[in-house]
């Protein structure tokens, strides 16, 4: 098996977190050789025109499909692997309760929810920048389950055993202290997601689960793409097998018949009487 089978092998049978990390994974490549090439072509392209999410609302109001794409594109490969290894780890730990489809509307809603907070904020700061990066997403899926199963035992290296609660308090303080540092932008949208989290588990304990709109779609939209089964010709196979058995009842039934004719022939008239044909018949059938 090449590199490429075993790829698509993983994809296949690998979760949903599997599926968001190849996701993630190839369009960043994807868009990155793209962005190379037309470059090497002397054609002015930058793909973060069209999937960074846009702090001033004017421009946002323009490319509102913003909302949703710079939940999949990544500034650098090193904020790109950063966020891929913290979503297998909180990715994991949510599918520890909850199903693939969930995980994957909470993602979703999640980063919406992280990517409006973001807005909004700016807004209200008076300030503009631009946003990408899966990191408010995968903070739904870590809150979510921290608030889920707060006491969850965790094994990390070099610390030891903690609580699922003291991670998520930890990150969540240092998103609030770096607030005026640096990337305020990313902290805001972290806190959102994290927001989402939280919120998405209260009205699932109240019998609400936020995700379900979510689900219905993204069922749609796989069997729209997946190939109409055609229906193969039906052969129709006779069943011989009780011709051929009722058959050979019948040969059988006809050749005692004959049997006892003879025998009864031979008592009447003695074996002398029988013909060349009966005698050859009778020898065949005592063998």
């Amino acid at each position: 098996m090449n590199i490429l089978d075993d790829l698509k092998l993983q994809y296949k049978t690998g979760g949903m977190v599997q599926k968001l990390i190849f996701w993630n994974i190839g369009l960043f490549v994807g868009f990155s050789l793209l962005e190379v090439v037309l470059k090497l072509s002397n054609v002015a392209f930058s793909y973060f025109d069209f999937v960074a999410l846009p702090s001033n609302t004017t421009e946002f109001l323009a490319k509102p499909w913003t909302l949703i794409t710079f939940n999949f594109f990544h500034a650098t490969i090193f904020h790109l692997i950063f966020n891929l290894l913290v979503l297998h780890f909180s990715g994991r730990l949510f599918n520890t309760y909850f199903t693939d489809k969930q995980l994957f509307g909470v993602y979703l809603l999640g980063g919406i929810c992280s990517g409006l907070t973001f807005v909004s904020m700016y807004f209200i700061l008076g300030k503009t920048s631009s946003l990408v990066g899966a990191s408010g997403a995968i903070m739904a899926l870590l809150i979510a389950t921290a608030t889920y199963a707060p006491f969850m035992l965790l094994r990390i290296p070099l610390i030891g055993i903690v609580k699922l609660w003291h991670i998520a308090f930890v990150i969540l303080v240092i998103d609030l202290i770096q607030l005026p540092l640096e990337n305020t932008g990313g902290h805001i949208a972290h806190l959102g997601g994290a927001f989402f989290g939280f919120v998405y588990i209260k009205f699932l304990k109240s019998g609400t689960d936020l995700t379900k709109p979510i689900s219905a779609l993204f069922d749609v939209l796989a069997n729209a793409f997946k190939p109409t089964k055609k229906t193969p010709f039906k052969k129709v196979h006779r069943n011989t097998t009780k011709k051929t058995v009722n058959s050979f009842q019948q040969n059988k039934d006809f050749t005692q018949k004959q049997i006892d004719e003879i025998l009864d022939k031979i008592s009447k008239s003695g074996y002398d009487s029988l013909t060349k044909e009966e005698k050859e018949f009778l020898f065949k059938a005592g063998k």
